[in-house]
């Protein structure tokens, strides 16, 4: 098989692998709500006194006179029409509902993955380079920010840089332009990366002391190639696989772990309209944004399992990662 050939045939499989994950997802979130004992209509009205008008309403609108198949085909066809359902709590479209929250999330997930990868990979490689008493060091601090919640951060930072110092501001998510954005979220960017520049700094340094120890680095060292040009080509490139996997899952669960921060700060995000919809039973919400996580999660590792072979070509040869 050709070189070619081998990588369609891994991007293929990849995506088909991904359709499948996020088909058979369908199902599972669908079908969540009639897993629950009892009807699923007292479900959707627990603490609710409907009139007979919102019953009927509510019965058409999810469909529950109709056979489970037919609803859950119903339900995955407005999916794919970008029809998320309607929110009982806020009563207007999910789909517009959540794009009007989705940029606040972007942002802040965005700022912080920055802050994980640069903070994170810089102390790793540190670390793992210097050794003695360098990497004795940053493994005792990244081991306290490891073990830091980001809640117990967030209210840190927030006695000490908004209310006490007054360098930053204490809620909203900034106005539509960059500097505003970036002003407003720094806060909650730096509560949210904290832990997880520690476990990223332990995730590289140990990916780069793995091959700095490698048979084919010292053979490197053998033949007298040292320094930058040592950690570029024999070192950095292997290192990255693990590391980027690892960079994947751990930016598409921030979706998931900022909700904490956004409602510490006041974010007016997909975090806080979870929580909201949980308390509510808000199911469409809640259906939405799970699937919205889950997509994350997925196209995250396939884009992951995609770069990995292009950076390492013994995953293209084996089509498989590490």
């Amino acid at each position: 098989m050709t070189g070619a050939a081998s990588i369609i045939r891994l991007v293929a499989g990849r995506i088909l692998g991904a359709a499948a994950t996020m088909f058979a997802t369908t199902i599972v979130v669908f079908s969540a709500l009639y897993l629950v004992p009892g009807d699923p209509l007292s479900i959707l009205l627990r603490g609710r006194k409907p009139t007979p008008e919102l019953v009927e309403q509510m019965r058409l609108e999810y469909g529950l006179d109709l056979p489970f198949v037919e609803r859950y085909w119903n339900w995955f066809t407005g999916l794919l029409q970008g029809d998320l359902g309607y929110s009982i709590q806020f009563q207007q479209n999910v789909a517009d509902l959540i794009a009007s929250r989705l940029p606040t999330t972007i942002w802040l997930v965005g700022y912080t993955a920055v802050l994980i990868l640069i903070g994170g990979i810089a102390l790793g490689v540190w670390s793992a380079i210097r050794g003695g008493r360098t990497d004795a060091t940053v493994l005792a601090a990244t081991s306290a920010m490891s073990a830091l919640p980001a809640f117990v951060a967030a209210l840190v930072l927030l006695f000490v840089f908004a209310g006490a110092l007054g360098w930053f501001p204490t809620f909203g998510g900034g106005g539509p332009d960059v500097l505003s954005r970036i002003e407003h979220l720094t806060l909650p960017a730096v509560a949210l990366a904290i832990s997880y520049v520690g476990l990223m700094s332990r995730i590289t340094r140990s990916a780069v002391r793995a091959e700095l120890g490698s048979d084919h680095v010292e053979s490197a060292r053998l033949r007298g190639l040292g320094g930058a040009y040592l950690f570029r080509h024999h070192v950095a490139r292997n290192a990255t696989v693990p590391v980027l996997t690892y960079a994947g899952v751990l930016i598409a669960g921030l979706l998931v772990t900022s909700q904490l921060v956004e409602s510490a700060f006041g974010l007016n995000g997909i975090g806080g309209l979870v929580v909201d919809s949980v308390k509510n039973l808000d199911l469409a919400v809640v259906q939405a944004v799970t699937l919205l996580v889950i997509t994350a999660f997925v196209v995250t590792n396939l884009l992951v399992d995609l770069a990995n072979p292009m950076i390492d070509v013994r995953l293209r040869r084996t089509g498989r990662a590490r």
